[in-house]
């Protein structure tokens, strides 16, 4: 991959990058560049929202650069703060090191183990001494670190920071340093961390870093970020037939989003089966997930597996309700079957995620619907829906 084409997928994609003339000027250099990526050991099982800062590694490891897959087993003893409304809780080392070890078995699914290097922070942050450490924290002032969102809010709610909360993010920098990382990648909620880095970089004499953030997605709820603990996520490691049932339940207003950071699916592709058929959007994308982590050979089984989930939760000898239109929206057909008495409680409905379309959850007042299907309002009302056909 040349470096034009490296430096169009980057930016397409970033949510900020800091900066972007000193990232031209690195893909440009013709060296091959580190590039950092640091994991949280907390919870070992990586989801989708993981992916999308991992296939841009993959980009630049396509392109020749050297990834370096930074396992924060020290740091997991402390407990990213980011985001968090609490002291999180801490980790034992020997906790963070075993959740540690199933990182790379992982991300392989996605970038080339031959092309990876994986080290452990504890590796260096284990040996350094009480006064490295009161140098380290000598590089930043209060007032720098109070910027942090998360700091401020619990700082005005009176809520209790822990001194070990705010060396965080200057243990998390100093990885930067002993790497010497020319690129860091990281989610939005990272941005703070991942500049205190570039900043560490020049005191210790450094070229600073280049900090590229991606978009965070939202969970399959669509309202929280992906997480494991929210159980709003799809596993990289679930099986074939799970992670295709969760693929069908992501909110309809963003599947475009889903298509666009975790597929390679080109988007004239994906935004035309999306207007066209929301229902076979899912059934597509649902396929390429299965396809990218279980291979396409465990397609068919798990397609299979939920088609006859979702059939058996319709009862046999319902009403059926025929529409002489080719096609008309979810509301105008919630009101005419008598599923809705107006377009008001219709939305309504909706919103309360009460309505299915054989088996699927909508999201989306706007959904356009042809064909025929079974609609759903709650647990037991069933409606087949046989609309005109060219």
């Amino acid at each position: 991959m040349n470096n034009g084409k490296t430096m169009e997928i980057l930016m397409k994609n970033a949510v900020n990058v800091f900066n972007e003339e000193e990232l031209r000027t690195k893909l440009n250099s013709g060296k091959s560049l580190k590039i950092k990526f640091g994991a949280d050991p907390s919870r070992p099982d990586l989801h989708l929202g993981h992916t999308v800062p991992l296939r841009m590694l993959k980009v630049l490891q396509q392109a020749g650069h050297h990834i370096i897959f930074v396992i924060g087993d020290f740091t997991g003893m402390i407990g990213d703060p980011s985001g968090r409304s609490k002291t999180r809780s801490q980790l034992s080392y020997e906790e963070t090191g075993k959740n540690g070890q199933t990182y790379f078995e992982q991300v392989t699914k996605i970038l080339d183990p031959s092309k990876t290097e994986i080290v452990y922070n504890s590796e260096w942050l284990g040996k350094m001494r009480f006064a490295d450490v009161i140098e380290l924290a000598g590089k930043y002032t209060l007032a720098r670190i109070m910027e942090r969102e998360d700091f401020s809010a619990r700082y005005s709610n009176n809520q209790p920071i822990g001194i070990h909360e705010l060396l965080y993010p200057l243990i998390q920098g100093y990885d930067s340093v002993a790497v010497n990382a020319d690129i860091e990648i990281g989610g939005t909620d990272q941005t703070f961390n991942l500049l205190v880095g570039r900043e560490l970089q020049k005191d210790y004499g450094q070229i600073p870093q280049v900090v590229m953030t991606f978009p965070l997605i939202a969970g399959l709820d669509g309202v929280e970020k992906m997480s494991k603990s929210l159980d709003n996520y799809i596993g990289i490691d679930e099986s074939a037939e799970i992670m295709y049932e969760k693929c069908m339940r992501i909110p309809d207003g963003l599947l475009t989003d889903y298509f666009r950071l975790t597929t390679d699916i080109c988007e004239a592709e994906y935004t035309d089966i999306i207007s066209e058929d929301i229902r076979e959007a899912h059934k597509v994308y649902a396929r390429k997930i299965v396809e990218m982590y279980h291979g396409r050979d465990c397609i068919n089984a798990a397609e299979d597996r939920y088609n006859s989930i979702a059939a058996k939760a319709i009862p046999d000898n319902i009403d059926v309700f025929h529409i002489e239109e080719y096609e008309t929206g979810i509301i105008d057909v919630l009101v005419k079957t008598g599923l809705a008495t107006s377009n008001s409680e219709a939305r309504r409905l909706i919103a309360g995620r009460g309505i299915k379309i054989d088996g699927i959850t909508v999201n989306d007042f706007s959904v356009r619907l042809k064909g025929k299907f079974v609609i759903c309002r709650g647990k037991n009302k069933f409606i087949e829906v046989r609309m005109k056909m060219i």
